[in-house]
This record gives C-alpha cells, structure tokens and sequence, in this order.
C-alpha cells in the first residue's frame, strides 16, 4: 500500500497551489471540497513523513550497530516505532468515508411503546444535544412533533460543526453509526404496578446537502402544501397557515415541518430535510454497485437494525454491533457518548483495514 503515496504526495501539493488561488475562493463549494480533500491527504502525508524519518533512523541504526554497541542497544525500539509509523501510514491510507466531513440531520422517531417511546425519543435527543455541545458542534431543531406527556412522536436535529474540519472529526464520522432501532428497558412513568418494560425508538442517520446545488430540486416535481400548525395534543399554536409539507412527485418522499411562525422558514427546514433524504438515497442507490466495504458500511446504518439497549434498572448500554458494554448509562445519556461512539469507529476501521489489506495481497 506504501507505493500508493507518491500520486497522493503530488496530489496533496497540486491541491495546496490551488487553494493560494484566491479565484479558487470565489466558488465557496469548490472551495471547501478543496479543503476537504487537502486536509485528508495531509494526513497521509504528515504519516508518511513521520514513516520516512522512523525508518530512516532504523537503518542507520542497523548500518553503525556492528561498530558501535550504542547503535545496537537503540535498535530493537527504533524498529518498533519504525513499524508502528508503517501501521499508523498504513491506516491513512486506508479510503475513508468521502461523507465524514458533512453535517448530520438526526431523525429520532418513537416506536413500540406509545408514551413510553416517545418520552425515550426526547432522552435521545437530549443525549445527542450534549454531546454535540461537547464536541463543540452547533444544534439545530428543525421539525417536532410532540407528545401528550412531553416526549416526541418524531423530531429531527440538524448538528454542525463550527468552521471546516478534517474529515476524522466531522459529525457524519461520528453519527453515521446511529441509525437503527434504540431500544430502552425501564419503568415507564404511566407503569403504576413498579414493571420494567421494553420499547424502542427509531434514529436516522443522514450526510447534510452541503449547498443547494448539491441536490438540485426541480420545482415541477414538488408539491407544495401549507396548513396550521399545531402544538401538543392538538391545540393549535397560531392562526396562520405557516405549516409547510412537501411532497417530491418521482419518490414519494413527503417531508412536514412546522416548528417556526414563518412560513418560509418552515420551508426552508422542509428543504433541507429533504435534499438530505434525497441524498441518501442516491448514495445508498451508489453504494448498491459498489464494493463489498461499502455495503457493509450501508448496514451499519440500517434504519431496521436493533443497535443498541439502554437498561435503566443496570444503568447499562450495550451496543450489539461492537460487543460493547458499560455501566454508566446516566453518564451516557447526559452526553458522555463518545466510547460508545468510538467502539463503533474503532469496528469500522479495522473492517476497512482488513478488506484494504485483502485487496493488496
């Protein structure tokens, strides 16, 4: 895999004069996705630098040990770091999701359970809320529906980061792993008899359109629709038809929102969440023809897929994909999401390992 530096190198060189190209900037698309693209190969270049000096000190090494003891006795660990920067190059060059710098829309929907599902939607919001915040990512709630007792039947959260970043600590490399079934065991607040009991809520996980062009939108194959907001249980919130539905005639996706007073702001929300989906779609469409990795990366994301347990009673999570397990669900709940989020990654990244060192050999 070594051998593959040199194209990047020159790559990450060519891309690096473009962006000293200040008409390069005056495309702010085409600027990020130069940024983007610069800050991923610069990490294989920093390794390979790194790489290239580890390497370099342990032949020499290896050159002066037969005539000085100090060199000899220097070897055995400049070896090992020699071959921990190999590895460390190794994993850089292994392709990572091309998504992983986007911004993430969370659809988190309540499931088996009526109230007791849609108070635990509104604890998942609230978990991923407080790790965006931890992480410095800005949060935005762009659609809700409520529940009678205060949880959610649906509410989708933008999350955001601030400024561009490298792709290993974009949202989507982090979120990504979220979609599927969450299921919660606990005692639910209408259980008068003290029984734990099971329900679930539904999370999906999707890469934000970057811009409007990204997903183009022909305004022949939307159906508009406006109506009056409504508010728990059903009390209406303002007097205006300010609530938006949009319906995209060749797919069927339907996408409501009403959260704002205005209109156009609804819109506007009711936009966003649809070029999402539509983006999704395509890539999942993509993904259907394309390499055996990248399949197996769809299912990790699987809508339908049972990823986790949230045990109440053990103050325990368990994520079924990982193996992993904890006993600090209030910690968890309250933002600590990280491991969590890590074992899946750290899963991810070895599955890409293995498959990148299959196709080599």
């Amino acid at each position: 895999m070594i051998d593959a530096v040199g194209p990047l190198i020159a790559e990450h060189a060519e891309i690096e004069a473009r962006l000293a190209d200040a008409a390069v900037h005056a495309d702010p698309a085409l600027a990020r996705s130069l940024g983007r693209r610069y800050a991923e190969l610069g990490r294989v270049v920093a390794a390979y630098r790194a790489w290239q000096e580890a390497d370099g000190d342990a032949t020499a090494a290896a050159e002066l040990a037969a005539e000085d003891a100090s060199f000899a006795a220097e070897l055995p660990a400049l070896r090992e770091a020699a071959a921990r920067a190999e590895e460390a190059l190794v994993r850089a060059l292994v392709p990572r999701d091309p998504d992983d710098a986007r911004d993430v829309l969370l659809e988190i929907k309540a499931g088996e359970g009526g109230e007791e599902s849609a108070l635990f939607a509104g604890d998942l919001l609230r978990m991923y809320s407080r790790y965006a915040e931890a992480k410095g990512w800005r949060t935005e709630v762009l659609e809700a529906t409520h529940s009678d007792l205060g949880g959610y039947k649906d509410v989708t959260l933008a999350v955001k980061a601030r400024g561009t970043v490298p792709p290993e600590d974009g949202v989507w490399a982090h979120l990504k792993y979220e979609g599927g079934v969450h299921r919660v065991q606990r005692v639910p607040v209408t259980e008068s008899q003290g029984r734990i009991h099971t329900s679930a809520a539904g999370v999906v996980a999707l890469p934000e359109a970057e811009d409007v062009g990204e997903v183009l939108l022909d305004p022949n194959d939307l159906r508009v629709d406006v109506f009056r907001s409504s508010g728990p249980g059903g009390q209406s919130v303002n007097t205006t038809d300010s609530a938006v539905r949009l319906t995209h005639l060749p797919t069927g996706i339907v996408v409501s929102c009403q959260n704002e007073k205005s209109q156009l702001q609804n819109k506007d929300a009711a936009l966003r969440i649809l070029r999402a989906r539509l983006l999704a779609a395509r890539q999942e469409e993509a993904a259907a023809a394309a390499s055996q990795a990248r399949r197996s990366q769809v299912r990790t994301v699987d809508r339908s897929e049972r990823i986790r347990t949230y045990n109440y009673p053990e103050n325990r999570i368990v994520d079924h994909r990982t193996g992993y397990k904890a006993y600090n669900l209030d910690q968890v709940l309250d933002g600590d999401l990280e491991p969590v989020v890590r074992s899946a990654v750290d899963a991810d990244d070895a599955a890409r390992l293995a498959e990148a060192a299959g196709s080599s050999s």
